[in-house]
C-alpha cells in the first residue's frame, strides 16, 4: 500500500532506478495548487510554473536538476502598488534511495516529489522587500501620496505645539505701525 499522495509536483522515475548512467529529461508544466512565497511576494495559487528538469540515475538515488519559471506577485514595499517580478531559478538535489541522514529526500514508491524542492528554491529567490522600481521614492508621510506620480509634492512645514499660541503675534508689528499707541495721549488723561 503507497503512502505517496500524488502531487503535479510528482513525477515516476521507475525507468531509472538502479540503472546508474540513464538520464531523462522532462518538461513540467503546473498549475500551482498552493500559493507559495513570502509576506509581500509570491508565486500565486492557480499560476503556471514550468520546469525544465534532468533526472540522472545514480548508484544511490536520483539526481534531480531543473529550471524553474514563474512569475511572483506581490506590492512594492515602499508604494504598495501592484509588482509582477520573474522568477528565475535552478536547483539540483539527490533523492536517494533509502533513508539516510546525509540525504534530505528519498525515492517514495518510484516516484521523486519536487514540491519541497521547488518551493525552497523559488522562495529563496524572491526578494525580501520587492520595489516597483529601483529608485522607487515611497509615499509622503504625511498625506500617502505616491511620491514617483508627484515628484514635487510639498506640504508646509509643522509648527512645533510650543510654539503655537505665538502664531497670531507674527502681524504684531504690522498693526503697532498701523496705530501707533500715543503716548502723551495716555499720560494726559
Amino acid at each position: 500500500m503507497s503512502h505517496l499522495i500524488q502531487t503535479p509536483y510528482t513525477v515516476a522515475v521507475h525507468d531509472l532506478m538502479h540503472r546508474p548512467g540513464e538520464m531523462r529529461e522532462k518538461p513540467l508544466d503546473i498549475i500551482v495548487p498552493e500559493g507559495f512565497g513570502n509576506a509581500v511576494i509570491g508565486v500565486k495559487t492557480a499560476s503556471t510554473l514550468h520546469i525544465d528538469s534532468r533526472f540522472e540515475s545514480l548508484h544511490d538515488g536520483i539526481l534531480v536538476s531543473g529550471k524553474v519559471r514563474a512569475t511572483a506577485d506581490g506590492e512594492c514595499v515602499r508604494c504598495l502598488i501592484e509588482v509582477t517580478l520573474p522568477v528565475r531559478v535552478e536547483f539540483q538535489e539527490l533523492f536517494a534511495y533509502s533513508f539516510d541522514e546525509a540525504f534530505d529526500y528519498t525515492v517514495h514508491d518510484d516516484y521523486v516529489d519536487l514540491e519541497p524542492v521547488v518551493r525552497d528554491a523559488v522562495v529563496l529567490s524572491l526578494p525580501f522587500q520587492p520595489v516597483c522600481q529601483d529608485d522607487c521614492l515611497g509615499l509622503c508621510p504625511e498625506c500617502g501620496a505616491r511620491l514617483l506620480d508627484n515628484p514635487g509634492h510639498e506640504h508646509e512645514a509643522p509648527i512645533d505645539p510650543r510654539w503655537a499660541a505665538l502664531a497670531g503675534l507674527e502681524n504684531l508689528n504690522d498693526t503697532i505701525t498701523k496705530h501707533p499707541v500715543d503716548t502723551d495721549a495716555e499720560g494726559k488723561s
